[in-house]
């Protein structure tokens, strides 16, 4: 069986390629994508898959762009960092969806739907436009205000819009806020690309999700690079990739 991961975190890709292999070794993952635009011309220039993982906040828009562009025929597993109240449209419009972080439970009772599927002879749900505009709805409601934090014994709650940026260290996620403190929280930075008010907050590179406040300074290393310095960070090596150098400047001018 031939898959495609449209993911673009790369160790979220990595694991669940690895997780694929152990469950099947008939499984061959033909293409890993991180992007819309990759997406779309890998499409356009390859035979479909038997089947497709798809994460729904890629770095350059949300996967649905691709239908736009694309006629996406092979079923649709979607990986997705949504509360449950917004997975139902999953649930009716593709053939399984896994939460983030992925589990190898998860990831083998949705091949077993998968399977399930083509043992009976069924109809493997269309991705149409129901679907895109139910999750476009999802994501027009509003945003996450708020996070809940651990601080010792104590819960503390911390706004938005005390928040400078969120990174990744290690195995972990961190809230930076305004206060200069780090928080722990329970999410990956592609979950919360996805919570957040994209006008207020905007993923850089696979280590940082920052926010217009978080920067204080600029550098042009080349005609497609560019270096960020951002508040409270001693983190000297902070870069925005050529892939996303594009749409931060859009971000920046919005």
């Amino acid at each position: 069986m031939n898959v495609v991961i449209i993911e673009d975190e790369h160790l979220t890709a990595e694991r669940i390629a690895t997780l694929l292999r152990q469950i099947d070794h008939g499984i061959e993952v033909i293409s890993i994508i991180d992007s819309v635009k990759r997406s779309v011309e890998w499409f356009n220039s390859n035979k479909r898959p038997d089947l497709i993982f798809m994460d729904i906040q890629l770095a350059d828009g949300l996967s649905f762009d691709i239908f736009d562009a694309v006629k996406i025929e092979a079923p649709v597993i979607f990986i997705t960092a949504f509360q449950e109240y917004a997975i139902k449209a999953f649930k009716v419009n593709s053939v399984d969806y896994l939460l983030k972080p992925v589990s190898e439970e998860d990831l083998r009772a949705a091949l077993a739907k998968f399977r399930h599927y083509f043992k009976h002879e069924l109809t493997v749900p269309t991705i149409g436009g129901d679907l895109l505009r139910n999750i476009r709805e999802m994501i027009s409601r509003p945003y996450k205000s708020r996070f809940m934090v651990r601080v010792g014994d104590h819960i503390k709650s911390v706004d938005v819009e005390d928040i400078l940026y969120f990174y990744s260290l290690q195995k972990g996620t961190y809230l930076h806020s305004s206060d200069n403190r780090n928080y722990v929280i329970d999410y990956t930075l592609g979950g919360l690309a996805e919570m957040l008010d994209p006008l207020l907050f905007h993923r850089i590179n696979r280590r940082y999700l920052i926010s217009h406040r978080a920067i204080t300074d600029m550098i042009t290393l080349s005609s497609s690079k560019l270096k960020v310095k951002l508040l409270h960070s001693d983190d000297d090596e902070i870069y925005i990739s050529r892939e996303r150098v594009g749409t931060f400047k859009e971000w920046l001018d919005k």
